[in-house]
């Protein structure tokens, strides 16, 4: 595991460890929640999205990217 230092906000920091508290978790598994929550993932999970895409339907190789980077979009949009 890598490690990372990041400077917070004073209050995003308390709010992040009042949180882990509640919750019984790590400030760093609410951290990488939040990073994945927001499509930060590695580029191998894109590459499993568009050939399950492929896989699932009738489409070539550049209308399953299309398509997976439209539905990318929307979900980071929150739609």
């Amino acid at each position: 595991m890598t490690r990372l230092t990041i400077t917070l906000a004073d209050r995003t920091h308390r709010a992040l460890k009042e949180a882990a508290a509640r919750q019984g978790r790590s400030m760093a598994a609410i951290i990488e929640e939040s990073l994945e929550m927001r499509g930060i993932r590695p580029l191998e999970s894109a590459r499993e999205i568009v050939a399950s895409a492929r896989e699932r339907s009738a489409l070539d190789a550049d209308a399953a990217m299309a398509l997976a980077v439209n539905e990318t979009r929307l979900h980071r949009k929150g739609r």
